[in-house]
């Protein structure tokens, strides 16, 4: 779950308790067993229950598909949704089946869920897929989920997702979120297959103001393999913000230690290079050189980086291999990667296990 969903229902008052991901149903640390076990034990506890609430499909059976026959006066070929619960799919695919048989309902559906397969093949079976969308995708069939509206199914990858969740905000200024991507791609792939033109409806299931922190964060794309770089198979690869891209964070020898702070807060490091005028690396400020200064005073805060920061520095050229940058690890230290003299940016012990999962089939 995104940090931003979190914060968002912190500031409404919730309690937050975080369950596993990786349990099937069943499990009794899986989300829905302990919401279900939590409902029992909490006096005037109410769960909604909309994996198996029949208000569910019916609101979008008696709501959201009216609204769209009325609006697209009758005139449409597919409507394209997602599956979380069950209950937009099958409400509004009821719904406009009733209206016209020749409607097709498509479910676009996160690549390791279910859901896609079980619609095309008929059999439910869950390999233990993971699927960084958030909001749509099952590792089961939910009640609610009526297989039998469904016509057809689309799988669309993370990288699909993501890459229309933004594609979406750049052509058209909706912030909408990855359930939203997942969507967009689903009924993008859809309408590639068909040889006439054909009226489509999907929906803008999410905003993207819960996913600020993940879809529209440069450095978390690029951790997640997900971003449209070009793979230069050199060291260049693991680099997440590189400064040739101007997207390095850094600060200068005459910054304070408060200002360098702020930096790392703000961008989730623990270290930032020191570079000078001409963008040449001339120090390295971590967490551990920041505590050094001010634990004993606090108002060496207004020190200037200079005066704190590291000097003797782990230099690698971008075109050594992997292997060299276990010694650099070993000790403890971050690999400060260039070409020639020209700095690219840092690689730390993270930025290599990111590097060797994305890797993993």
């Amino acid at each position: 779950m995104s940090a931003d969903k979190v914060r968002h229902l912190r500031a409404l008052g919730a309690e937050i308790i975080l369950t596993r991901s990786d349990v099937p149903k069943g499990h009794p640390e899986y989300y829905q067993d302990m919401a279900e076990r939590m409902v029992q034990e909490i006096p005037g506890a109410f769960w909604a229950s909309q994996f198996d609430n029949p208000a569910n499909p019916k609101a979008h059976e008696t709501g959201t598909g009216p609204e769209i026959w009325e609006q697209m006066e009758g005139n449409l070929d597919a409507f394209v949704a997602g599956v979380g619960s069950g209950g937009t799919i099958s409400g509004v695919g009821r719904f406009l089946k009733l209206k016209n048989q020749e409607i097709r309902i498509v479910v676009a559906d996160p690549e390791g869920s279910v859901v896609a397969r079980a619609v095309k093949t008929g059999e439910v079976r869950y390999e233990g897929g993971s699927w960084l969308v958030e909001g749509i995708g099952e590792d089961f069939i939910p009640d609610n989920l009526d297989l039998f509206v469904i016509d057809e199914g689309e799988t669309v990858s993370d990288t699909e997702a993501f890459a229309a969740t933004n594609e979406l905000l750049r052509q058209e200024g909706i912030l909408g979120g990855s359930s939203t991507g997942t969507l967009l791609a689903g009924a993008l792939k859809w309408c590639r297959k068909q040889s006439t033109p054909k009226r489509v409806v999907t929906l803008v299931c999410d905003t993207g103001n819960k996913y600020l922190s993940k879809a529209f964060d440069e450095a978390w794309l690029q951790e997640q393999g997900l971003t449209n770089r070009k793979p230069t198979l050199d060291l260049r690869d693991l680099i997440v913000r590189r400064a040739d891209e101007g997207r390095v964070v850094m600060v200068g020898p005459g910054d304070t230690l408060n200002t360098a702070y702020g930096r790392m807060r703000a961008n989730d490091v623990s270290q930032l290079p020191v570079l000078d005028d001409n963008e040449t690396i001339i120090g390295l400020l971590d967490e551990e050189d920041l505590l050094l200064a001010v634990h004993d005073s606090p108002s060496c805060f207004a020190d200037n980086v200079s005066q704190h920061m590291t000097t003797e520095l782990d230099i690698i050229d971008y075109a050594a291999g992997i292997d060299s940058l276990f010694p650099i690890f070993k000790a403890g230290k971050v690999a400060i990667v260039q070409q020639g003299p020209t700095f690219l940016g840092l690689i730390t012990r993270v930025d290599l296990i990111n590097h060797l999962r994305r890797k993993v089939p």
